[in-house]
């Protein structure tokens, strides 16, 4: 299965092959296949649709740790690890990434955020050392650890400054779309079964203004689409959240959640007030991108970081929200 929002990568296809790279300097969004025109974040544009000698020089341009097997580059939003046959893709550009590195090993993917996702890709040019890490990885959150944090800039801020999400999750099918739904209190049979899965996720508020917050997000567990979810449950959807952000909705103010089937898949709403604060006029919204950033891998050797791409720190500065650089 493919990485879903908010879930690492372990193989599979991509998900959502409708979406597109479009970029200027180091920026990637997030928009669909018939978005043709420029993607816009807080009034400017994000330029064409980039190539693959420009994405790929983008990703030569933001590695961050090289050091025996292991590299680790900065995924930005929007670029999925794999693809269709003939989509542009992170996988597909590393034979290419390593020439360009002057590597003689083959690379490839330990782990990584969705496509939506912004974030630390871990890559490996020995499996040895692929199955050790995954190893590492599993056993630390067996352990209760959590060797992953994510960044999330959010739309409403949780009554807790911070605690635990904890539900079970499903996939259902819902028409022609496969849809990840919470179940509250899953039932013993299912779990045996793993048609649900519990879920767990820490959060810590970092900071908050004008009716958003920064997030740190810490998932013990994986499961596609995990983090959006679990963001819907505190009533405080992602930034960019296109998928999700439906099912919070507010009456008077107060949030409120509402059943999945209830609330179908549509552009996130925002008031007139965050839109002039963020320079979006209500066209140019369907093109922000997930503000959810994989921000530090926990690896045996230490932890490793990558900060938020432009456009997830503009959107902090422009919100009056913390620019938080370790976690």
């Amino acid at each position: 299965m493919a990485a879903a929002a908010g879930s690492e990568y372990r193989g599979g296809r991509s998900a959502r092959p409708e979406a597109q790279l479009y970029g200027r300097g180091a920026v990637l969004s997030h928009c669909p296949a018939s978005a043709q025109a420029q993607c816009c974040h807080g009034g400017r544009g994000w330029g064409r649709l980039l190539g693959p000698e420009k994405t790929l020089g983008l990703l030569e341009a933001s590695v961050v740790h090289r050091e025996g097997a292991l590299l680790a580059l900065s995924k930005p939003p929007g670029l999925p690890v794999l693809g269709r046959p003939g989509e542009l893709s992170l996988v597909t550009l590393l034979p290419a990434l390593r020439r360009r590195l002057g590597l003689t090993a083959e690379l490839h993917v330990v782990k990584a955020p969705a496509r939506e996702c912004s974030g630390l890709v871990l890559l490996s040019s020995c499996h040895r050392t692929t199955e050790q890490l995954q190893q590492f990885f599993t056993d630390a959150r067996r352990r209760g650890q959590y060797p992953v944090t994510y960044r999330a800039v959010t739309v409403g801020v949780p009554a807790e400054a911070e605690g635990e999400i904890r539900t079970g999750l499903c996939c259902q099918q819902q028409g022609d779309t496969t849809v990840v739904v919470p179940v509250p209190v899953p039932g013993r049979r299912s779990l045996a079964r793993k048609e649900v899965k519990s879920t767990v996720t820490r959060y810590r508020v970092l900071g908050a203004a004008r009716g958003c917050a920064l997030l740190q997000l810490q998932p013990r567990t994986a499961f596609p689409e995990q983090l959006p979810v679990h963001l819907t449950l505190l009533l405080c959807p992602a930034l960019g959240d296109h998928e999700h952000a439906s099912r919070v909705g507010r009456v008077l103010g107060v949030p409120f959640l509402l059943p999945p089937e209830a609330a179908p898949t549509r552009t996130q709403v925002l008031d007139e007030e965050l839109l002039r604060r963020l320079g979006l006029s209500p066209q140019q919204l369907r093109r922000l991108p997930l503000h959810l950033h994989l921000q530090q891998l926990v690896l045996p050797q230490g932890p490793l970081c990558t900060p938020p791409p432009p456009p997830f720190l503009r959107t902090l500065r422009l919100l009056g929200l913390p620019e938080h650089r370790e976690p």
